[in-house]
């Protein structure tokens, strides 16, 4: 039988944690079903979750209808080749994990980036092999100010965390105030973000030849992650990965 040393210190932050557990159980943070412990997600939501599979794009990640190799990409990316190297998500932005996501973003639940985090890592572990820095898609001052907190900031801490791979803040600057990009088509977004990110010089140096992966919450027209990309790019970094916690899947992804 284990014996506690009665001159150990209590962690006051986690014994009251685990009170308020006690006192207040767990709830789904989609169905608000109770769960046990850290169990996060109840089983019912979570079997709900549509994940991506392989075979998939080496380039972009989307699925594919057949498999291209383990360096094959898809004839979008071959067609139209983005300017990352790679792109990794592990959920499509649909159903219950589009739920998950505006419940992180707009229902303050910063709690859910710990969460899924690990999702994140399991479905690009190669990514993170191979990456110097980690660095989150920013948002302007002005939505800040409105928001509690940046969920592509909570996920990359989450991921550092995970990982031991160093997260950097400041290197990318959201300086231009941009139109909301819900309901735009790529070639308007592409339009609307343009000249919207920047690196400051004294940053520059720390990304001169090292190996990027860029963190966001969710990869739609790919406007956004490319246009930090280059941006990245032309500041020195050598390569850019790119992963987020889900991405649209449109139907002719589907396709070789």
């Amino acid at each position: 039988m284990a014996f506690v040393d009665r001159k150990t210190k209590i962690n006051l932050p986690q014994f009251l944690a685990s009170m308020v557990d006690f006192v207040i159980p767990s709830a789904c943070p989609v169905c608000r079903k109770l769960v046990g412990g850290n169990d996060g997600v109840c089983a019912a939501c979570w079997r709900d979750l549509e994940f991506i599979t392989p075979p998939i794009c080496h380039r972009t990640g989307v699925p594919l209808a057949e498999d291209p190799g383990p360096e094959g990409a898809g004839l979008a990316a071959i067609i139209n080749p983005p300017p990352y190297h790679r792109a990794r998500a592990p959920l499509k932005y649909t159903g219950i994990g589009a739920q998950l996501i505006r419940r992180m973003k707009y229902g303050d639940q910063s709690e859910l980036a710990a969460l899924l985090a690990p999702l994140i890592l399991r479905s690009a572990m190669p990514l993170f092999a191979s990456a110097d820095l980690l660095v989150s898609v920013p948002m302007h001052r002005w939505r800040l100010a409105r928001r509690p907190f940046n969920q592509s900031v909570e996920l990359a801490r989450a991921l550092s965390r995970l990982t031991g791979v160093p997260m950097q803040v400041q290197v990318l600057e959201r300086h231009r105030a941009t139109a909301q990009q819900v309901g735009l088509t790529r070639a308007v977004r592409r339009t609307n973000l343009r000249g919207a990110f920047r690196v400051h010089e004294a940053e520059k140096a720390g990304l001169a030849g090292r190996h990027i992966l860029l963190v966001d919450d969710v990869l739609t027209t790919r406007a956004t992650v490319e246009a930090c990309t280059r941006t990245l790019l032309r500041a020195g970094a050598e390569a850019v990965d790119v992963v987020t916690l889900a991405r649209v899947v449109m139907p002719e992804t589907l396709a070789v």
